[in-house]
């Protein structure tokens, strides 16, 4: 019996710019137990790719075809005589129709907004994927809701929807060892809230010339440049570079716009002791344990929480402390989850 955990046709399970699901799947999949039995399935052109229980479906592009119905196809095919028992399709609710003819045990992800997804778009779309799948799983009880707009679900029905956090790992942090570093880290755009930041951030290392503000990430689609004294970018860096870089942190800074269905980076600061400003968009705050959450976001109330936690050593190692006591979304925790499901799915 095998499980095939099936990525969104343009999801990268590289090293090279690795989406969320990606991480998340490298960092939960060697704590299953039922790890022997797991094959993930995607499309990438890079060659260092994140688990060797990855399987790279490569095929032929062609002008008048669907990529997409060309990757399900070679997945069909690739998989026909594998004894598929239970697929885990990720983020794509529009690959469900297509695979319920050949796949038993459906079990669906969602790392976004389910309403803003083709496949479960409509109120009919999400009745009829509670209705064929097994489970369907959210990152957040904030994605969880918004499946849920307008949908009247009997108890039954209910049980099938499971919240699994994405998750990392837990480990020592030496408080004391952290620098006057404020970071901002992920897509430098509006939607992220990194102009804002920008703006804050410039008054901050004004009035605070012993701290550096170092950023991580780029942006092709927006030019936004901060040019500052003790301003760093550092451009586009790998996960295992970030996760040791945010040990030195003092403050991460997570001034989104948009609605985060979760929010992996403010997961990251926090499992690394990161005093935490975060805006309350989404799933944002089930992302991390202590913080600092902003209400009405603007530049000025960016620049008044930075300074709060600048000019409070007490307040900003609370935070820390916190932080690091309280976090409980470890990659350990959620492969227990997935594995009770699982465990459920194969009784049958």
């Amino acid at each position: 019996m095998k499980i095939a955990v099936l990525l969104p046709y343009k999801e990268n399970f590289s090293s090279e710019y690795p989406g969320s699901v990606s991480i998340f799947l490298k960092n939960i999949i060697n704590l299953s137990k039922f790890k022997n039995f797991v094959n993930i399935y995607g499309n990438t052109k890079f060659k260092n790719k994140l688990s060797k229980n990855y399987i790279n479906l490569n095929f032929k592009k062609k002008i008048l075809f669907s990529n997409t119905n060309q990757y399900l196809s070679k997945f069909i095919k690739k998989t026909s005589n594998k004894n598929i028992k239970i697929l885990e399709i990720h983020n794509r609710p529009r690959y469900v129709k297509s695979l319920l003819k050949y796949y038993k045990n459906i079990v669906l992800y969602y790392h976004n907004d389910p309403i803003t997804q083709k496949g479960s778009e409509k109120v009919s779309d999400r009745m009829y994927l509670v209705e064929n799948l097994k489970f369907i799983i959210f990152n957040s009880n904030w994605t969880k809701k918004r499946f849920l707009s307008n949908l009247n679900l009997p108890l039954k029905l209910k049980k099938k929807l499971l919240v699994i956090h994405q998750s990392t790992n837990k480990t020592k942090v030496k408080l004391p060892n952290k620098k006057k570093i404020i970071t901002f880290i992920g897509k430098l755009n509006t939607s992220k809230g990194y102009d804002l930041f920008g703006d804050a951030i410039k008054k901050i290392l004004i009035k605070y010339p012993d701290w550096k503000a170092i950023v991580i990430g780029d942006e092709k689609r927006e030019n936004l440049n901060i040019q500052q004294k003790n301003y760093i970018l550092l451009g586009f860096k790998k996960h295992e570079y970030i996760m040791n870089f945010l040990k030195k942190v003092n403050i991460c800074v997570v001034p989104s716009r948009w609605e985060e269905p979760f929010g992996r980076i403010a997961l990251e600061a926090s499992s690394r002791g990161c005093a935490l400003i975060i805006s309350n968009k989404g799933g944002l705050t089930e992302a991390i344990t202590n913080g600092i959450v902003i209400k009405k976001l603007t530049s000025a109330s960016l620049y008044n929480a930075i300074k709060k936690i600048i000019e409070n050593p007490s307040l900003m190692k609370k935070l820390q402390r916190d932080s690091l006591k309280n976090f409980s979304l470890t990659n350990k925790n959620a492969a227990l989850k997935i594995d009770n499901y699982r465990s459920q799915i194969f009784k049958f």
